[in-house]
């Protein structure tokens, strides 16, 4: 336990305190966020907010997992590092867009292919180390190994593992549109995994991958440097996440289901994610089939933002949302572990 509340704490006071520093820094250097002219009229005030505050969740998170390992019990594996590295690679990806942006004095980074190919490079070669390092399982899973009861093969389930990764950063990036939305939400995410690593510590006849608490420090880590980041990010924000922020959660999020076997319950987890995803991708359809909007914007915040309610209404409404499918999760996640169980 005292490990995990050294790597949320660490994490949390890194963020908190490096942030403003970071905005300081950011300021001085005339570096902020280009708004896009198509969105709403009110978030035209926010051009100049300090962007890529990703980094100080990545810095956090990575210095709040290494403290944490000072404590005995605390054990370096293969999951947790590849995850962690799969972390820094991704928000590396999304640094880069994030510069060109500040840089260029536009709302376009990269292009969507040198994105996306920077993308694939980190979620394959995670696979492919994780298939010949961690020792991880090929069998897709819900909430353990043994529920779903199918076993892909290394070539499919890295397909799969790609798509979850890919999917994943995606979703967050979309979430990534309002003060403090991504960080809010992606904090009960990642404390989901916290109390679903430190389950399987506390219960390995039923949850077989190994040194859980590793990937407990990695996910405690990251809620922490979230939660740390929003005190800034939180509406009005003083500082933006960017791409650096959300492609670094996004990657966290769908490693550490990959590494705990509930590549199937993240869906849950993160629902408010999927809702956005979802939303765009409504949106597109129907305006190339039908040529009308479903909404009035994608994604779907910015449809509430047209619709008259107030920014921090959105804000705080969609936290609610994602704190009752993060809670929906985990009651799903215990309901299964009751019936292991009971039937053994």
């Amino acid at each position: 336990m005292i490990p995990l509340l050294l790597a949320a704490g660490v994490a949390f006071g890194v963020a908190l305190v490096g942030t403003p520093v970071l905005i300081r820094w950011l300021r001085a250097r005339g570096i902020g966020q280009p708004i896009r002219e198509d969105g709403p009229q009110g978030h035209f005030t926010k051009a100049g907010t300090p962007t890529m505050g990703g980094v100080i969740i990545v810095v956090g998170a990575l210095l709040g997992y290494l403290v944490a390992h000072t404590q005995g019990g605390a054990v370096f594996t293969w999951a947790g590092i590849l995850t962690v590295v799969a972390i820094a690679a991704a928000g590396f990806v999304g640094l880069l867009d994030d510069w060109i942006k500040v840089t260029r004095a536009r709302n376009l980074g990269l292009t969507k292919r040198t994105k996306l190919a920077g993308l694939l490079m980190v979620a394959a070669l995670y696979c492919v180390l994780s298939l010949h390092l961690a020792n991880a399982s090929t069998e897709l899973s819900f909430t353990r190994l043994g529920t779903v009861g199918l076993d892909l093969g290394p070539v499919l389930w890295s397909l799969w593992a790609v798509l979850l990764i890919l999917g994943t950063t995606n979703a967050v990036n979309l979430t990534d549109g309002l003060d403090g939305l991504a960080a809010g939400s992606s904090t009960f995410s990642f404390s989901a995994f916290v109390i679903i690593a430190f389950w399987a510590l506390r219960h390995p006849e039923v949850y077989t991958y190994t040194q859980p608490l590793d990937l407990a420090l990695v996910a405690a880590s990251m809620m922490g440097a979230c939660a740390g980041f929003l005190w800034w990010n939180a509406a009005p924000a003083r500082i933006f996440m960017g791409d650096t922020g959300s492609l670094a959660i996004g990657a966290g999020l769908a490693t550490l289901a990959l590494a705990t076997n509930t590549q199937l319950l993240l869906p849950i987890i993160g629902g408010l994610f999927v809702v956005e995803t979802l939303s765009v991708i409504i949106q597109v359809v129907s305006f190339r089939l039908f040529q009308r909007r479903a909404l009035r914007m994608a994604p779907i915040h910015h449809h509430f933002e047209l619709a008259g309610w107030p920014e921090t209404t959105v804000i705080i409404r969609f936290w609610i949302l994602a704190g009752m499918l993060t809670a929906l999760a985990m009651a799903v996640y215990y309901a299964d572990y009751l019936s292991t169980a009971a039937a053994a």
